[in-house]
């Protein structure tokens, strides 16, 4: 298959999907031009400049770094349809009217290039109704492109062909959107909500109705359906006040519009809290009233009979939180079997959820594993409906379920289908997931993209392989594991909790990159599941604290800072594979590497303060070098032999001061934590990929580790300026005493110590300053508060 390239998207439509898929181009490094109306008033690009500067202000952020806002080219119908020559991908985000639609596809078309995909991010409306009206040459070219709200975060897309859809043009599509926009892509027949909204709004009509059945209050519903049912901690209400109460209308209607031959339409009426909320003007999170209410720091929840907001903060019994904790088989039974008002409810929604996965499966997706997906990727569930029912014990659960449905405790009387009792344990094997329609196993998609995940995401059952036992293992203990995928280049997988470094994990780390030096072309440091690393492992210190105070910890983190500089200078090249949270130590780890591929969503920061103590493993070390480095081409600009360094200072420290965290890889960038010549990935999935494959880039191109020389500090001077700084916060409140004496230690590091501007120190000389700072610190009884504090709640004390 020909590579499908991507030049520019364009956009049209500049509302808040359209607006915010522009911003996801942007954070993708694709060029994208947004379109919108000819403003009636101003400049003709007024509406699409007044969408892009909102994208600086909404929460979640849709952009890696605000400014880059500026990235999003602006356009409007009237003007600038000759752009559209140049795009190789048009994704229309309109308003839901078929009328309008029509009219705008035939003003594009006579600016459409012969290869270009035109898509439509709908959710409502019938592609082939779409797809219809449209001029016969685009035909071929067009489908349904259905991204999640918001499309920077949510990873699942749909994708929905019609009968007249080049099947070329979908590969290409899902090559695209996979790789180079970081998706999870589900294909999806052309059905009212298609796959995940079909599914999931349907679940929480589905929740609503049996919510009024046993007449449990909103909290103790949200409480009952987070976190400890393996969903998103939103739970229920509190997912339809973010997403906006009018919006789960509309998509609601949909369903009771398009849907009406469905076997559950029955209980697919609007609620009637719903129905009076919308009358009240309360929409949810942005009209800051719906299901619940913040008052000051109180909670309330929406009482639908009084219409008034009453007092929340209701939790699920402890007798039915306990049997949410089971192995799945024992807590479905205990469920079913218990008389408590609330087990019964979970049962309830659970069997719903069998009931309606199954009968609709074979009309809705391909196979029960799109159907799974769409939940995991959709709506945040650890599960689908298909996993859960295989894992607890197919054959009893599907019994329980007929016997509710012939006792009429179900809300349809549709039965199960027969392939569901032919003898089965289940929907998902190696060979594949069942597809009711085929009639047979089916495997996953094998499309070339895919080679770049060697370990893609999969189903409960389908014994796909994973990095616990792929490759060739070269040494593995309780702390890490090092592999090899093709005898080129060393893995290194840390499995401890958060994949926190202690020195167990340190010595793991250095054999494994002394195995890199002897026989391979490199070291990557990746772990398949969880984050990059949560820093280090203060449990683990612990018994030698107590047994001998801070100087007892100062051996280990002298041997992390040795094997970090091993790390820097050594004489293959090693990369970070980073997702999600690379915190304190995991972010030093991080630094010293060669290079690092980040997926876009890696969260990076030295945060040390937040236990009361500074950065141990090199980090300020690395934060001093940097700013030198980047002073380098600068030499004499200021007429200071060195430049003026505290420019290049002030940006490190106060984010090591104040615990910042970049929000996303590209905001990493201006912390200097990422650098020029990282790679930044869209899809977590393929980081392994890329880093292996920049270790062996490196590695024929000769690579050489830096040379270790010394390097110019700030000194005294700018550390009393940094510290100025810190006393109008510290006499401004906005800083505690302890925070003051910590952020000071940071300043002595950075700067130097006592000594002058322009002095040449070398790595060495500044971990001497961490360490005596870091053992100090451990000794003060009020960093021994924040980290009793941390271990025993996970949350950082103010003190």
């Amino acid at each position: 298959m020909s590579r499908f390239n991507v030049r520019k998207v364009a956009v049209l439509g500049a509302g808040v999907m359209g607006a915010q898929i522009a911003a996801h181009m942007v954070n993708c490094k694709v060029p994208v031009v947004l379109f919108d109306l000819p403003a009636k008033e101003g400049p003709k690009n007024g509406i699409v400049t007044k969408a892009v500067e909102n994208l600086k202000k909404l929460k979640p952020a849709p952009l890696g770094v605000a400014e880059d806002a500026a990235l999003i080219q602006q356009a409007n119908y009237e003007e600038h349809l000759e752009e559209l020559r140049g795009c190789d991908l048009i994704i229309e985000a309109i308003a839901e009217r078929l009328d309008w639609k029509e009219d705008l596809y035939k003003k594009i078309a006579p600016f459409v290039n012969d290869t270009a995909i035109l898509a439509t991010n709908t959710s409502g409306l019938s592609i082939t109704a779409m797809a219809n009206v449209l001029p016969e040459q685009l035909r071929s070219r067009f489908l349904g492109i259905h991204f999640f709200n918001p499309p920077r975060y949510m990873t699942l897309l749909e994708l929905i062909p019609t009968e007249y859809t080049n099947p070329v043009v979908v590969d290409q599509l899902e090559a695209f959107s996979t790789s180079a926009v970081g998706k999870n892509v589900l294909r999806a027949y052309d059905t009212p909500n298609f796959i995940a909204n079909r599914v999931g709004v349907a679940g929480m009509l589905l929740t609503f109705r049996e919510v009024e059945r046993s007449g449990l209050g909103y909290d103790v519903v949200d409480d009952l359906t987070g976190k400890k049912l393996g969903r998103a901690s939103s739970a229920t209400f509190r997912t339809a006040d973010v997403v906006g109460l009018d919006t789960m209308a509309h998509v609601m209607k949909t369903l009771q519009n398009g849907a009406k031959d469905d076997p559950f339409a029955d209980a697919f009426a609007t609620p009637a809290s719903l129905t009076k909320l919308l009358e009240l003007g309360n929409l949810g999170q942005k009209t800051k009233a719906g299901y619940f209410k913040k008052e000051g720091k109180t909670i309330l929840q929406f009482n639908a009979e009084t219409g008034e907001y009453v007092a929340a903060g209701g939790k699920a019994d402890k007798e039915v939180a306990d049997i949410l904790k089971k192995p799945a088989a024992e807590r479905l039974k205990a469920l079913r079997e218990s008389s408590n008002p609330q087990a019964q409810f979970v049962w309830a929604i659970l069997r719903n959820a069998f009931h309606y996965a199954a009968v609709t499966l074979e009309s809705i997706a391909e196979t029960a594993r799109d159907v799974d997906f769409a939940m995991r990727w959709g709506f945040g569930s650890k599960q689908g409906p298909f996993e859960l029912w295989q894992e607890a014990g197919w054959k009893q659960v599907a019994e329980w379920v007929k016997a509710d449905i012939d006792a009429g405790k179900a809300l349809s009387k549709a039965p199960l289908p027969a392939w569901v009792f032919d003898g089965r344990d289940g929907v998902h094997t190696a060979e594949g997931s069942w597809a009711p329609k085929a009639g047979k196993y089916v495997p996953v998609r094998d499309l070339p993209v895919y080679k770049r995940q060697f370990f893609r995401e999969n189903v409960l059952g389908s014994n796909a392989p994973t990095a616990a036992d792929a490759g060739k293992t070269l040494f593995e203990d309780a702390a890490i594991r090092l592999w090899t995928l093709d005898d080129e280049v060393v893995i290194a997988s840390i499995k401890s909790k958060m994949h926190t470094i202690s020195a167990e994990v340190t010595a793991g780390l250095t054999k494994g990159l002394q195995l890199a030096e002897e026989s391979y072309k490199g070291l990557v440091i990746w772990s398949q599941d969880g984050p990059f690393s949560a820093g280090a492992d203060l449990q683990s210190m612990m018994p030698a604290f107590m047994a001998g105070g801070g100087k007892a910890i100062a051996p280990f983190e002298k041997q992390l800072q040795d094997f970090m500089l091993s790390l820097r200078y050594s004489n293959v090249p090693t990369v970070a594979g980073m997702h999600g949270l690379a915190l304190g130590g995991g972010c030093e780890l991080a630094v010293h590497c060669a290079r690092r591929v980040a997926a876009m969503e890696s969260y990076v920061g030295l945060v040390e303060v937040g236990v009361g103590l500074i950065p141990g493993g090199g980090g300020l070390a690395y934060l001093a070098r940097r700013a030198a480095e980047l002073l380098e081409p600068s030499k004499g600009v200021s007429g200071q032999a060195g430049g003026d360094l505290i420019g290049f200072l002030k940006e490190g420290f106060q984010a090591a001061a104040m615990a910042k965290v970049g929000t996303s890889a590209i905001e990493t960038r201006k912390f200097g934590y990422l650098i020029d010549g990282d790679v930044i990935v869209p899809h977590k999935d393929e980081v392994l990929h890329v880093a292996i494959a920049q270790v062996k880039a490196m590695y024929e191109s000769g690579y050489r580790a830096p040379a270790k020389k010394l390097f110019p500090v700030a000194g005294r001077s700018v550390k009393a300026t940094l510290q100025s700084s810190l006393i109008n916060m510290r006499d401004g409140g906005f800083i505690s005493q302890h925070d003051y004496y910590i952020s000071s230690c940071i300043a002595d590091v950075l700067t130097g110590g006592d000594v002058d501007y322009g002095t040449l120190v070398s790595e060495e000389y500044l971990h001497a300053l961490e360490r005596k700072h870091f053992c100090t610190l451990l000794d003060n009884p009020k960093t021994q508060e924040r980290i009793m504090g941390m271990l025993s709640t996970g949350k950082p004390v103010r003190n």
